[in-house]
């Protein structure tokens, strides 16, 4: 696949959590490889109960986007409210719950797209904000590549022993 292989979004749904845990799985052995196991741990996603239930409520509800390469999940985002232990912006907003994306699609942009289409689904909803988190530790590559993004960091924090970083990007 090219560079310029096209990325197709579409709305998840309860069939897509295979693919996704897979997608978390890949994601997981790739940074375990590289000895990166602060973020998701060194378990892939598909035999950890909790974190196939999380998979499956996402898929259960309307925030889940999948994006397609070739016809194939290549990524996923998802969409809804702040995460239960970051506090409501306080203004209308769209926050990014979740996004992996399938290492067998690196370097084809698939988690730009799907941000820039957070970004238009913000638009569209009329929200003024889009936030995300992001793990923190480690050499600071992931907040790094969300403020390649547009996003700008706002404040730290931790969940347990796990380092995050809130981050931000104000809706035109």
């Amino acid at each position: 696949m090219s560079t310029t292989t096209p990325v197709r979004i579409r709305r998840g749904g309860p069939g897509d959590v295979a693919a996704v845990l897979a997608m978390f799985d890949s994601a997981v052995a790739w940074l375990t490889a590289q000895g990166r196991t602060g973020q998701w741990g060194s378990e892939p996603f598909s035999i950890q109960p909790g974190r196939v239930r999380t998979v499956s409520g996402w898929a259960a509800g309307d925030g889940m986007r999948i994006a397609e390469v070739g016809g194939e999940p290549a990524g996923c985002m998802v969409l809804g409210a702040p995460m239960d232990y970051i506090a409501p912006a306080g203004e209308p907003e769209l926050y990014v719950q979740g996004l992996v994306i399938d290492r067998r699609f690196a370097g084809l942009d698939v988690g730009g797209t799907l941000l820039r289409h957070a970004y238009a689904e913000a638009v569209a909803a009329g929200v003024s904000l889009l936030r995300v988190d992001c793990y923190a530790g480690d050499d600071g590559r992931l907040v790094r590549y969300y403020e390649s993004q547009g996003f700008t960091r706002t404040e730290q924090f931790t969940v347990g022993a796990w380092p995050g970083q809130l981050l931000q990007r104000r809706v035109a």
